[in-house]
């Protein structure tokens, strides 16, 4: 059995996930008070609540109102990674307060610990607490030990403890009810533990630590630069992409999901829980532009330390402790989210070879050192290696930006990434003690690079230039080629360029296809990718279009909805969201079209 959009109406959408999470795993809580998703100890950890994609076997953690309830307000706090839930019930209001614990150094607390609380309004409120811990890909029940108003649950080496104030007897599995009095709040913290002695933090403690981690978070967001249009969107996105970073290496994960669906029933299920070099790359743009320099710099260490032992080739992604991901998994016996398997554990596009993030790479080096943080000799000999393979493997085929099936090709937006790479690289190099004849190696490949993509890359007939040499088909990535420099911003190409994936790609109101629906080797056909709206804005404001590309802005922060959150990708007819979530890339877009946006707006744009 799969599920179409039309019989979605128990089924939690995508988009009304909240996302909670400590830098180091992350969790989903539905509207109904339920968390569905939560990996430990890491994001690409095993799941110990996974009904998001396991089905009502999978493991669930709900915590809400027991009785007829409407969902009034769902929010963050602001400038907070806290979650808040609100439900109109009888008599009163029930608000459901949700966080992790992103600091733990100098204290004794758990290195992953779960915080909730509600909080009843005007009248004294029933409510109920589920826990059902099912761990691995097996499912498997805990063995359990009660001590006192403890309960321990364990497997092989994860081992939880759950308390609450005022004290329930919990037993997994089994629903527990409770009156919640306005004078009496309930506060539930679980805390976890694998492959180490297991700390366990009392509930008035754990309040006090995510409260004192909302501070810092406040803190950090405050910093943020106030000169960018719809300021709340950009800092919701920077705060989804800190808590999408890997803080014990720095590595950003795509998504803290895997396997949610591209299209409903079909096959398009990926595991998005690790962490590619382009969208560490984009990030890297992101926090620059808003002042967040310390970010930046731990992005581009990560990168560093992620590909010793590959440079001077760039790997397409890593996990998160920069090695090479497992292959490719099919979860046996797992109806995945709507009832669309397969489920999936590892990723094969680690095998695909994709000469596009070199660009994406040296370019994040190129802002670092424009935004006056110079790079250290390592890294530059790093950048200087990439370059050097660029130079030298321009000129083949690969798979490409979006990873498509059916065999490698001459991708377009490759060789605009390639020349991006040595443009780059050049641009690094005047200030540093480079051999002549390596950068007149780069100058020369990088002017033959621009050469053929002007020849062979651009359709005449359509007046645009094209997904790859010899198709006719557009690509929605080309929409970085005001952003590059390799032709002026206000030329008739890109301006046509523009047009024809508007008119051909365009699905909808701000939304965009990323390529031509169903031309990827796979069956079935995908939703509007967000990421390529948010270029567009760029592309807009770059060719100085500014009222609309503002316009555009507007419409897709919107769909953001009240928590800020973007998916991978959205169904332009019922607008529902589809693919992991929250996505990173599409977040770090947001924040770049909005950087575009405001420079667009100076008097005298600085333009790169």
């Amino acid at each position: 059995m799969t599920a179409t959009v039309a019989d979605m109406d128990d089924i939690t959408p995508i988009e009304q996930y909240g996302l909670i999470g400590d830098t180091r795993t992350a969790a989903l809580v539905a509207p109904d008070g339920a968390i569905d998703w939560l990996c430990v100890p890491s994001f690409d950890g095993e799941p110990v609540f996974a009904s998001l994609v396991g089905g009502t076997g999978g493991g669930r953690f709900r915590l809400g109102p027991a009785g007829a309830a409407t969902v009034v307000a769902r929010r963050y706090r602001p400038e907070s990674a806290t979650l808040e839930t609100v439900w109109d019930c009888a008599g009163g209001r029930l608000t459901l307060t949700d966080g992790m614990v992103a600091e733990v150094a100098g204290r004794l607390l758990p290195t992953t610990m779960l915080v909730r609380r509600l909080r009843a309004t005007g009248a004294p409120i029933g409510i109920t607490l589920h826990f059902e811990p099912r761990f691995g890909e097996g499912r498997r029940w805990p063995r359990t030990e009660q001590r006192g108003e403890l309960l321990f649950c364990g497997w092989r080496r994860l081992a939880l403890s759950v308390q609450t104030t005022p004290a329930l007897a919990i037993e997994p599995g089994r629903p527990v009810t409770a009156v919640v009095s306005p004078d009496r709040p309930l506060t539930t913290v679980v805390c976890f533990a694998e492959g180490e002695p297991l700390v366990h933090a009392p509930p008035t403690a754990a309040w006090d630590a995510l409260e004192a981690d909302e501070a810092r978070w406040r803190q950090w967001c405050r910093e943020i630069t106030e000169d960018v249009p719809r300021r709340t969107a950009v800092v919701r996105s920077l705060l989804t992409l800190r808590l999408l970073t890997y803080s014990p290496t720095g590595a950003p994960v795509a998504a803290p999901t895997t396997s949610l669906p591209e299209q409903l029933g079909g096959v398009r299920n990926w595991d998005y829980r690790y962490a590619w070099p382009r969208d560490a790359s984009i990030g890297i743009g992101a926090f620059l532009g808003v002042g967040k320099n310390n970010e930046a710099h731990r992005f581009m260490a990560w990168l560093l330390n992620a590909t010793r032992l590959d440079r001077p080739r760039l790997p397409v992604l890593f996990n998160l402790h920069g090695r090479r991901p497992h292959p490719d998994h099919r979860v046996d016996g797992w109806p995945g989210y709507a009832h669309s398997p397969p489920v999936r554990t590892g990723n094969d596009a680690a095998n695909q070879r994709q000469l596009d993030g070199y660009g994406w790479v040296l370019d994040a080096a190129w802002l670092l050192t424009e935004a006056g943080c110079p790079l250290y000799a390592e890294t530059w000999r790093a950048m200087a290696g990439f370059a050097d393979t660029v130079a030298s493997q321009w000129r083949e085929t690969d798979a490409g930006i979006w990873e498509v099936r059916g065999g490698e090709k001459h991708h377009l937006h490759s060789k605009l990434m390639a020349w991006l790479a040595l443009d780059r690289a050049l641009r690094i190099a005047a200030g540093r003690r480079t051999a002549p004849r390596r950068t007149g190696r780069w100058r020369q490949q990088r002017d033959a690079i621009a050469a053929d993509i002007r020849a062979r890359g651009f359709d005449r007939d359509l007046g645009s230039y094209t997904r790859s040499y010899g198709s006719r088909d557009l690509d929605a990535a080309l929409l970085i080629l005001p952003l590059l420099g390799i032709e002026p911003a206000d030329s008739r190409r890109i301006e046509g360029t523009i047009k024809a994936i508007r008119r051909l790609l365009g699905a909808g109101g701000p939304l965009l296809y990323r390529y031509p629906p169903g031309d990827d080797g796979l069956p079935g056909a995908e939703s509007a990718f967000i990421a390529c709206s948010f270029w567009l804005v760029q592309a807009l404001a770059r060719t100085g279009q500014r009222g609309e590309a503002l316009s555009l802005f507007d419409e897709l922060v919107d769909l953001g909805g009240p928590l800020g959150l973007y998916p991978e990708e959205i169904d332009p007819v019922s607008h529902r969201g589809l693919g992991n979530f929250p996505q990173a890339l599409s977040h770090a877009t947001l924040v770049q079209a909005a950087l575009a946006l405001r420079d667009a707006y100076r008097p005298d744009p600085a333009h790169r």
